[in-house]
């Protein structure tokens, strides 16, 4: 094991590798804001507290996902199973086009009107109630207001900077 005192500073790089090392559920969180779906591929999904119940994310500044969430004010996640790895991998790319990206899989909309995945092993809901600077991202806090466990399987991970099933 290499020691604190041999360990590179701790550098872009050197941070994203040590962090890699660390496996993550996959989820996807979703919003709908001016009459058009968003969704993201996030691995920050957290759970905060139980009373009352409240979960994070985090969302890169100055992308698309960012400003429609923030404007919506509520959300919805869907925590994938390993079967559904071509939806993490597809709403992980940058650039791709929002509307009616996520007609390729099975779903419906929620209380709040945001997309969840029908073959999810969780989903839930929430409505923002605080956002935190996060350097070159912003930690996302929502009271959750409705979830579910709609099927059952294997999860999907994150962990080395690949996909894999726990």
């Amino acid at each position: 094991m290499t020691g604190l005192a041999a360990a590179p500073a701790a550098t872009r790089d050197a941070f994203r590798r040590t962090m890699a090392r660390f496996a993550t559920g996959v989820a996807v969180v979703t919003t709908r804001h001016g009459g058009t779906d968003h969704a993201m591929t996030a691995n920050s999904l957290t759970s905060v507290s139980l009373d009352p119940p409240l979960v994070l994310f985090c969302v890169r500044r100055g992308g698309r996902f960012h400003d429609a969430v923030l404007a919506a004010g509520a959300w919805g996640v869907s925590v994938l199973p390993a079967s559904m790895e071509d939806a993490g991998r597809f709403f992980a790319r940058p650039g791709r086009p929002e509307a009616g990206a996520a007609t390729r899989w099975p779903r419906h909309r929620g209380r709040s009107g945001a997309l969840l995945f029908d073959g999810a092993l969780a989903v839930l809901e929430a409505e923002t109630r605080a956002v935190h600077d996060g350097g070159d991202h912003v930690i996302v806090v929502g009271v959750v207001t409705a979830l579910g466990t709609p099927s059952d399987g294997r999860p999907l991970l994150y962990q080395d900077s690949r996909y894999r099933t726990g």
